[in-house]
């Protein structure tokens, strides 16, 4: 029986480090369509056409990408300790208790650690936005997938500490809900800890098409995809951004609630040489494979 988390209600954004803020905003502008909403001395936040103050934060550090923090949504200020309560009984680390948030966005946040060190911060009350009526800007974050090199106790520890459920187990991958999208976060098994990819909600499956060729366009191909997923059941196409960032256009992810019944790994094999539902797709690129192990979390 799966179920949504009594402590967080979404995943909201995604903040990263890069080298270049410049190259940074002309292309997740120009090319992939979000918007500047704020802007620091060294940090950049992008919003999508949907409420959430931002999508993606950049913040500006030398060398190779890496991952700061997951950010989601709690249901309540209270959330916040309790999660907190959570991750230290679940063997994490609080990086940084309940306070009010000094950047843009605000609220009050809780920031967390699991014992391999990949980062969530929580945060309950902050700044909402008027949505915006844009046919290929992406809505809001679909998913974000994490490398996981013990992808079990990852599971545990999300289902412990931030009352995640898991909606379904392949060979490869867990997928762990906490309303009602098939999947806001899942874990890779490999024998990393990497940020696997960025998924972004697109409005219709016209609209992922329509990014593939801008992309294509952009010269930036798609290195998996056209195709549709078998968990999730959301058409996608995946590209490697700017500082080998893998970010993915996605649509009609698959709307769940208790009824569902968690699949297996059995539940979910392909034919020999297919690699996604419709059976169009190629495999994912050698080069994806590489960049999608790519992006660790700061330390």
């Amino acid at each position: 029986m799966t179920h949504a988390s009594s402590l967080v209600s979404a995943l909201r954004s995604v903040a990263l480090t890069v080298p270049d803020l410049t190259l940074a905003e002309e292309f997740f502008t120009r090319t992939w369509h979000l918007l500047v909403v704020a802007r620091t001395e060294k940090a950049l936040y992008f919003r999508g056409a949907g409420s959430d103050h931002h999508l993606l934060a950049l913040h500006h550090a030398p060398g190779a990408a890496q991952i700061l923090h997951i950010t989601l949504r709690a249901r309540s200020l209270d959330a916040l300790a309790l999660a907190a309560q959570r991750t230290a009984a679940a063997g994490g680390h609080v990086l940084s208790p309940t306070a009010p948030l000094n950047e843009p966005g605000g609220g009050h946040s809780v920031t967390l650690a699991d014992p391999d060190g990949r980062v969530f911060r929580l945060v309950y009350d902050d700044e909402q936005l008027e949505a915006i009526d844009a046919p290929d800007m992406p809505m809001r974050l679909a998913h974000v997938v994490l490398n996981s090199s013990h992808v079990e106790d990852t599971r545990k520890f999300m289902e412990t500490a931030l009352d995640f459920s898991m909606s379904d187990r392949t060979r490869i991958m867990a997928f762990m809900r906490c309303n009602n999208d098939h999947h806001s976060v899942a874990l890779g098994d490999t024998d990393n800890n990497a940020l696997n990819h960025i998924a972004f909600l697109m409005p219709d499956i016209d609209a992922v098409m329509r990014g593939g060729g801008r992309m294509q366009e952009a010269g930036f191909p798609i290195e998996w995809g056209p195709g549709r997923h078998g968990p999730g059941d959301n058409a996608f196409n995946y590209f490697i951004g700017p500082f080998d960032v893998v970010i993915e256009y996605t649509a009609e992810v698959e709307q769940i609630d208790d009824s569902y019944q968690t699949g297996q790994p059995s539940d979910w094999t392909w034919p020999p040489g297919r690699f996604d539902q419709w059976g169009i797709s190629p495999p994912p690129s050698a080069r994806l494979k590489e960049a999608q192990r790519a992006v660790v979390f700061v330390r």
